[in-house]
């Protein structure tokens, strides 16, 4: 059950608009403009929108319900911070879900996606060499493109739905810094583009399956390492 309080419903026709302010709270999130922590008052938000608190109550509660933020009796509505082990069981699932577009895009990608993967895993070699250097868009584009080549909608909006669940700015600080696991991301791209180039779908299943379960297991213990200090209080 939600705890955001009721306090009116909304009329016919107006679940577009909670939709979309929805998503847009979501993306702000997501880019790390609102921090971990930040509280969303629902009458500052109204004001920002130019709406009444209803449809940002609304809104609050379809991202409540999908665990990227949580509400407390006396604090409101906050953004939170994913356990490990919803993101251990995430990425279970998320590798699963990639394995199985990395094989059925085996057969369908196209050249000019094969040139953008290469591209964007070159934008990502080549951060390698500025301190701090992450370049999330690219990584997301990459992951993105394989998605579309397996031609699976459903297959794409389950990915997509797990990513929504964590804010991609975490995913940037935890990479941060961090070089050697940049440099293990690259390399599993090429084996992945290596795979989808040669048409070996296991192959190209495994080399997926594989990178996201590390990737998965290094956010997991960089959540592990945080949760105790910067997010507690």
């Amino acid at each position: 059950m939600s705890l955001i309080p009721d306090g009116g419903s909304l009329p016919p026709g107006d679940n577009a608009l909670v939709d979309d302010i929805a998503a847009r709270i979501r993306a702000r999130i997501m880019s790390g403009e609102f921090a971990v922590g930040t509280p969303l008052r629902q009458a500052a938000l109204a004001a920002e929108f130019g709406v009444s608190r209803t449809p940002i109550r609304e809104a609050l509660r379809q991202l409540q319900n999908s665990g990227l933020i949580e509400v407390a009796p006396n604090r409101g509505a906050t953004i939170r911070v994913p356990s490990p082990w919803e993101v251990r069981e995430a990425y279970e699932v998320r590798a699963e879900l990639e394995g199985m577009a990395a094989r059925r895009a085996t057969a369908r990608i196209s050249r000019a996606q094969l040139a953008v993967l290469r591209t964007q895993n070159d934008v990502l070699r080549a951060a390698l060499r500025e301190t701090g250097g992450v370049t999330t868009p690219a990584n997301d584009v990459f992951h993105t493109t394989i998605c579309e080549a397996a031609e699976n909608g459903w297959l794409t909006s389950m990915v997509a739905r797990i990513n929504e669940s964590f804010p991609r700015s975490f995913s940037a600080q935890a990479l941060a810094g961090h070089e050697r696991h940049r440099e293990a991301n690259v390399r599993e791209h090429d084996e992945i583009i290596a795979a989808l180039e040669a048409g070996d779908a296991e192959r190209a299943r495994a080399a997926m399956q594989a990178h996201i379960i590390s990737s998965g297991e290094y956010l997991a213990t960089w959540y592990e390492r945080r949760s105790a200090t910067v997010y507690r209080g």
